[in-house]
């Protein structure tokens, strides 16, 4: 067995709570475990989902009855297990440590995704004990789906976004419920007379005027009266305001986290390259105003020996090879190349192909040499920590990529 195998074996056996936690939480620490898990994971929420939808299907539901049974006990024992592991390994998050087991696995009970984790699997164990309609419980299984915020990046920024506004879309609410009373309460003294049976009362108008300001309209309740046309009309207007006021409130927050997401992801890159490590947050923010997003599919140049260096590069995920003359070099993400030549506007001394679909964060020669122009701190920083990462002064004769810019790379002999 290799060394670092039964290092990672070791550690199990000692730590497995701590283990399971990261490997439940996708830790960096566990290797390739965390994706076999969560791949299985996410693969028996699909499963689940798509034979729930399926047994709704009389004709299929005859013809596979049992197969959608077998699924269900799979994927019941599967959220069970995983449901009282995470109860098991809740002491391990960093929060809730000075908590105790106990008290710890209950915070993860009532937290929002455990009690996702629990309605995964409540419905199945509720119907041993309780005789319910079965298609109730076939359509409470669907909540499953939320478990999939756990491994999906835009789930849970459009969950977050939810929750950080949850004040203003209460407060969207109660402006909506008053519009509605104030709305049907009009149309009920207009049009009272005319259709008793639909406006009588203003529990009966309210129908008409949530489906109104829902800009639904249905057509089962229209005003016939000049006051009720006229009422219907700015009820109309209303509620393009009472749909489009949550819309851009959930569009604004949910367009921040995302933001907030990549704002953290590109600003631990840049602090990582050691021309930016020794720079204030404030300067470090500068730097980020003038990188952009590059994405390049496999087997794509991304840099050619001996042509003129325009960008410096930050591998964001992914992976490239560089080609020296008499050597390969393989970066992957956190990693970075470029920034010599791109700060002295020289000449590539290698070719860069990426392996895999590969992210980069560039940054352009003439951003870079302006940003430091108009800082001078900067520009010193950043020259001394150049004719650091060099060794002494900039030879200015040759390429960009020196045996001294990747430290700790894997260098094979091409």
């Amino acid at each position: 067995m290799p060394a670092r195998a039964s290092t990672a074996v070791l550690s199990f056996q000692r730590h497995p709570r701590r283990r399971l936690y990261l490997v439940l939480d996708q830790g960096a620490e566990v290797g390739g475990i965390n994706a076999v898990v969560n791949g299985t994971l996410i693969g028996a929420i699909v499963v689940a989902l798509a034979a729930t939808v399926m047994q709704s299907v009389p004709t299929m539901a005859a013809a596979y009855g049992r197969v959608f049974e077998f699924v269900e006990y799979a994927a019941l024992a599967i959220f069970s297990i995983e449901y009282a592991v995470r109860l098991w390994v809740a002491v391990e998050h960093p929060p809730w440590r000075r908590l105790g087991a106990i008290r710890a696995a209950l915070r993860s009970a009532i937290s929002p995704a455990g009690l996702i984790d629990l309605a995964a699997i409540l419905p199945f164990w509720f119907s041993f004990l309780v005789s319910t309609d079965f298609r109730i419980v076939l359509v409470l299984r669907l909540v499953r789906f939320f478990k999939l915020s756990r491994y999906s990046p835009a789930m849970r920024s459009l969950l977050d976004a939810l929750y950080s506004e949850r004040r203003a879309l209460f407060g969207c609410f109660v402006i909506l419920c008053g519009a509605t009373l104030i709305a049907a309460g009009l149309m009920h003294l207009a049009e009272r007379a005319a259709q008793p049976e639909k406006f009588g009362t203003i529990p009966d108008a309210m129908w008409w005027a949530i489906v109104t300001l829902g800009t639904v309209g249905y057509g089962d309740a229209v005003p016939i009266t000049v006051a009720g046309r006229l009422i219907g009309g700015l009820t109309i207007f209303a509620g393009l305001l009472m749909v489009a006021l949550p819309v851009g409130i959930v569009a604004t927050a949910f367009a921040n986290e995302v933001h907030r997401r990549d704002f953290v992801v590109t600003w631990g890159l840049v602090a990582r390259i050691p021309l930016f490590s020794e720079l204030s947050a404030s300067q470090i923010a500068d730097v980020m105003k003038i990188l952009r997003a590059q994405k390049v599919d496999k087997g794509s140049i991304i840099a050619r020996r001996g042509e003129l260096a325009h960008s410096m590069y930050l591998i964001v995920d992914g992976e490239v090879e560089i080609r020296l003359r008499h050597k390969r070099v393989r970066l992957t993400s956190g990693n970075f190349f470029g920034e010599i030549a791109a700060l002295r506007q020289g000449r590539r001394s290698a070719t860069v192909q990426a392996l895999q679909p590969t992210r980069l964060l560039a940054l352009d020669a003439s951003d870079l040499h302006n940003l430091m122009d108009g800082e001078p701190q900067i520009a010193s920083r950043i020259w001394d920590a150049a004719r650091a990462r060099l060794g002494g002064e900039l030879d200015r004769t040759t390429g960009d990529l020196m045996a001294a810019e990747l430290p700790g790379e894997t260098v094979s002999e091409g």
